[in-house]
């Protein structure tokens, strides 16, 4: 027979006695009791207050944690600066003297409310966003198959082709080689039918001496007349020269004939996935494709815009804004090349510097109004007033704030701002140096990394500092320039890939830079002192030209 008190589908039994039903719960010990045995367990540890329930209501009290610092304790209380749970005797000590105290209950509700947070960003966004890149990285695995089954495809029609024209080669010399060889068996005929020819005319005459030696008739031996000197001289020697097959060589010289590969590389992006969001959630889809440069970009479209230009900021896929030395600020229709509409500076300076936000709305600095000023509906409202300071380049970063980078005299700082509020300001070097150079013409971009990156015309530098500020790097060019001249860098934008780009002013070309840097290569498609740089969520390259009055659209990645 199965024992009652060991088997699955008896009923709860004391953990006393171990014999009778339960009907009790020590709600201070969580010990299960029979009534008979209430007694006893109360004295067992009469120097701790049991709380005794009906068995049925045990679920409903909570499980208080035991005391870490009083045996047989329990904790009903939180010292929120420790950070932990505290019992009766631990408030009695001075241990926790003007230390903030919560009930515990509190704390855990508040802590269950947290982590059912948590929970629900895990299920909703992190692990979606964690099955996209499985997602995204099997569909890269799908792409590379077909990639290379392409280019072995491609190899197999190659060398077919190789493999024909070398098949018409071969049959072209060894056609040359019979027509030579036709020509010098010609030759060599032509001399020996000449020999032979030389040979019976000298039997002929060896007949008419021995004739004429066996006869009696002496007027035969006086009319003979031998042509022995003609024959001495015997005829030219033909040598005739074959020619020699020289093979080319079938190693690097054919292999750089018929085709090489490129070498690979597998780069790694910090920031090269990111969580989706509802607002952001068409770039973070975007911004998780690795795209490769074009061998040779492409001038997509052209917009004439009719006035020199200073900058270009992308309103959308189809709408820039520009501005050029005047007061006016302009939005063209990319692909109509058409001016959509014209906003007047609100002081009626000339623009420093313009940017869309991630809203769509339009800022702008004035330098000489010592303001940044935003366009809402087409009304020019002020969001920042300088006292000392003259701003230059502004942007638009991807937690919505502004970065403003400003000079007086012989200083330059970048001021981080979100909304009119100051947040950072960025000026100085690990050793107390000055990170840029006083005055000149800056524009500034964030990179997807968080680098804040600084086009400094004065220092003929791209300077790049962490989100902290801490410097990272400067970029001063990369030779041989297109036209020879030094660095000068004017619009700076970055990509999808955090790639760092930046108009070179003399040299009338764009440089391409990694986040870490290193030169990538030059975008050289015609531009004419290029000034201004956006971007439009394609990866598309805008340059704003100032000499031509045009902005070109330029495709330069896949």
């Amino acid at each position: 027979m199965m024992d009652p008190r060991t088997s699955a589908q008896d009923v709860m039994r004391c953990d006393l006695c171990e014999t009778a039903l339960v009907q009790m719960y020590c709600d201070t010990c969580f010990v299960s009791l029979c009534k008979a045995c209430v007694g006893e367990h109360m004295i067992s540890d009469e120097l701790r207050k049991h709380d005794i329930i009906t068995f049925q209501f045990r679920k409903s009290a909570p499980l208080y944690p035991d005391c870490a610092s009083h045996d047989k304790e329990r904790c009903e209380m939180y010292c929120s600066p420790c950070r932990i749970p505290v019992c009766h005797t631990c408030l009695a000590s001075n241990q926790h003297l003007s230390h903030k105290l919560l009930k515990i209950l509190q704390v855990l509700e508040e802590t269950k409310e947290k982590i059912a947070k948590e929970k629900t960003e895990l299920n909703e966004t992190i692990s979606p966003a964690y099955q996209d890149i499985v997602s995204d990285v099997q569909n890269r695995m799908r792409k590379l198959e077909k990639k290379y089954g392409n280019i072995s495809t491609a190899i197999t029609k190659h060398g077919e082709e190789w493999h024909k024209e070398i098949d018409k080669l071969v049959q072209k010399l060894k056609s040359e080689v019979e027509e030579m060889k036709t020509t010098q068996l010609h030759t060599l005929q032509k001399h020996l039918d000449e020999v032979n020819k030389n040979i019976s005319d000298i039997n002929d005459e060896i007949n008419s001496i021995d004739v004429a030696l066996g006869s009696n008739d002496m007027s035969k031996v006086f009319n003979l007349m031998p042509n022995v000197e003609e024959y001495k001289k015997l005829p030219q020697k033909i040598l005739p020269s074959s020619p020699k097959f020289t093979p080319g060589k079938l190693q690097e010289e054919l292999c750089q004939l018929f085709g090489t590969l490129s070498p690979i590389s597998v780069r790694s992006e910090e920031h090269g996935y990111s969580i989706k969001t509802t607002e952001k959630s068409q770039e973070a889809a975007s911004s998780s494709v690795i795209k490769q440069l074009l061998d040779e970009p492409q001038i997509v479209t052209t917009i004439y815009t009719g006035y020199n230009l200073r900058n270009v900021a992308c309103l959308s896929d189809e709408e820039i804004w520009t501005h050029g030395n005047s007061s006016t600020m302009k939005l063209f229709s990319i692909y109509q090349g058409s001016r959509l509409k014209s906003i007047a500076t609100k002081s009626g300076n000339t623009p420093g510097d313009l940017v869309v936000t991630n809203s769509g709305d339009l800022v702008y600095t004035d330098y000489h109004d010592r303001t940044v000023n935003i366009v809402k509906n087409e009304q020019i409202q002020t969001v920042i007033r300088l006292k000392n300071w003259n701003p230059r380049g502004v942007c638009s970063t991807f937690s919505d704030g502004l970065l403003v980078i400003m000079s007086k005299k012989v200083q330059t700082k970048v001021v981080h701002y979100s909304g009119s509020t100051e947040t950072q300001t960025i000026q100085f070097d690990d050793q107390s140096r000055p990170l840029y150079s006083p005055g000149d013409i800056k524009y500034i971009n964030e990179n997807k990394n968080q680098d804040i990156c600084v086009a400094d015309g004065g220092a003929t530098a791209v300077v790049v500092v962490n989100q902290a500020g801490k410097l990272r790097f400067r970029y001063t060019g990369h030779t041989p320039a297109p036209k020879n001249k030094p660095f000068n860098p004017r619009g700076i934008t970055t990509d999808s890939q955090s790639h760092i780009l930046t108009a070179d002013y003399y040299n009338h070309c764009v440089h391409i830079i990694d986040q870490n840097g290193q030169f990538l290569r030059y975008i050289y498609c015609g531009q004419s002192y290029p000034q201004g740089l956006s971007i439009d969520t394609n990866d598309n390259l805008f340059v704003a030209q100032c000499s031509n009055k045009q902005v070109k659209k330029i495709k330069y990645q896949q």
